[in-house]
């Protein structure tokens, strides 16, 4: 099992957690909701549970819960910008489809 990063989400992420100041590293996660069933979370981690797994990828850690690391295992981490918009992006080879707004997926 694994979870990888491309350069541009390590450089963000490591941006993030200096201008923060603190914490242990990043959490993703998903959560039931939205028009196909599940989102994607994103937030910082100040303490690992002893239930989490770690993955160190370009300097930032990475921390997963075992209910997500099932739909999130092989998942990518990008950092992309599109004209005015930017934003982290899950490139997730498990997902089969996702709604038409971009902000859920299926499995």
């Amino acid at each position: 099992m694994a979870i990888t990063m491309t350069e541009a989400a390590a450089q963000r992420a490591r941006s993030f957690l200096e201008q923060r100041g603190k914490g242990e590293g990043i959490r993703l996660g998903v959560k039931t909701t939205g028009c196909s069933g599940l989102a994607y979370v994103m937030e910082f981690v100040d303490e690992v549970d002893d239930t989490d797994t770690v993955f160190e990828e370009r300097g930032v850690k990475i921390i997963i819960d075992g209910k997500s690391l099932v739909y999130l295992d092989g998942t990518e981490l990008d950092f992309v910008k599109e004209g005015l918009n930017e934003g982290f992006e899950f490139n997730n080879p498990n997902a089969k489809g996702e709604c038409g707004c971009g902000e859920s997926f299926n499995v």
